[in-house]
């Protein structure tokens, strides 16, 4: 039997989380998809973020996130990584995991021209008052560019060891199995979104 595009929690609630290294593609297919459930989004970036690029505690981020978790009874999208500060809270109430892995030269030419525009104040900042400057974006350990070079790899076997244990179809945790990889150029991604919203439609 093939698995539904989302799990789900059986009642017809999705608490779905994005996964995957910055510049994939998280933030635009979050909106999409909580569009689609109808639930709020929910980007960690925005919790991490203070103006002009200060950092929230663990501490504090936790906080935000378990009340906009608690805010959301009826489901949520959450974008982001973040499990270093927020602990394990999101994977384990989520229903599912999506895994966004496309090929570095994908979107790694999208991340340099967002941060261009971000560069010259057509685009929109990671998360309010943190804006682009030339000597973060070339000469900083923070560049979200070089963040996507160098943790690509990272990313990657980080993800891989974890859909190994929850992948749906491939994992060990028999009873854990909620996570799915789209991969490849973005016809795998419109394909599942596309079954998303058939199975939105049918409900």
């Amino acid at each position: 039997m093939v698995p539904p595009p989302l799990i789900g929690d059986g009642q017809g609630t999705y608490r779905v989380h994005l996964v995957g290294n910055s510049g994939v593609g998280k933030s635009t297919l979050g909106k999409q998809l909580a569009d689609v459930l109808g639930v709020p989004f929910i980007s960690l970036d925005t919790y991490f973020w203070k103006p002009d690029w200060k950092e929230s505690t663990g501490e504090e981020m936790r906080e935000k996130v378990v009340k906009a978790l608690a805010d959301s009874p009826n489901g949520w999208v959450v974008d982001g990584n973040y499990t270093r500060r927020v602990g394990p809270i999101i994977q384990e109430t989520s229903t599912d995991i999506i895994w966004l892995d496309p090929p570095l030269a994908l979107y790694l030419p999208r991340v340099i021209w967002r941060t261009f525009l971000r560069l010259l104040g057509f685009g929109e900042p990671c998360s309010p008052g943190c804006h682009e400057s030339l000597s973060r974006v070339l000469f900083s350990r923070e560049s979200i560019v070089w963040w996507c070079i160098t943790n690509h790899a990272v990313t990657r076997r980080r993800e891989a060891a974890r859909m190994a244990r929850i992948g749906v179809g491939v994992g060990t945790d028999v009873d854990g199995k909620k996570m799915r990889r789209l991969s490849g150029w973005g016809r795998e991604l419109r394909i599942w979104l596309d079954e998303v919203r058939r199975m939105v439609k049918q409900q």
